[in-house]
């Protein structure tokens, strides 16, 4: 877990966590491709942690990665951390939020410009507000 983690036990995020969201953001799983119905959404606004309520994305840096998961440029300036992640035989960036540590995805060196950067977000740990509308 992140340093910067909230100190939640296991039993407190679940409370606050649906099932899904627990195994993604703090066991580390992913959810199936093209199941987050945020894959596909392009309206303007902000992407949230589901753990957290942290400012992660914003509409501006999202894009069509073709990937089945919500994919973004850039994210908020110190919204993330990174760490290595060697599982599956392979190393990749896993991406978590600075603030609860909940594991978000990866990054991977094949995105767009202006940064060459895809996020690839499980949308289960996000929550979308759309501009205009409040802080989840």
């Amino acid at each position: 877990m992140n340093p910067a983690s909230l100190p939640r036990t296991d039993e407190e995020w679940q409370k606050i966590l649906t099932p899904e969201q627990f195994r993604v953001l703090r066991q580390h799983g992913t959810e199936r491709p093209g199941s987050s119905p945020l894959d596909k959404n392009y309206a303007p606004g902000k992407y949230y942690c589901a753990g957290c309520g942290a400012l992660l994305f914003t509409s501006e840096t999202k894009f069509n990665s073709g990937t089945g998961w919500p994919s973004f440029y850039a994210p908020v300036a110190g919204a993330i951390g990174t760490s290595e992640d060697f599982s599956y035989g392979m190393r990749r960036i896993e991406v978590h939020c600075q603030r609860c540590g909940g594991h978000l995805g990866h990054v991977f060196p094949d995105g767009p410009a202006p940064t060459g950067l895809r996020y690839c977000i499980n949308g289960v740990a996000l929550v979308f507000v759309p501009e205009g509308e409040t802080k989840p």
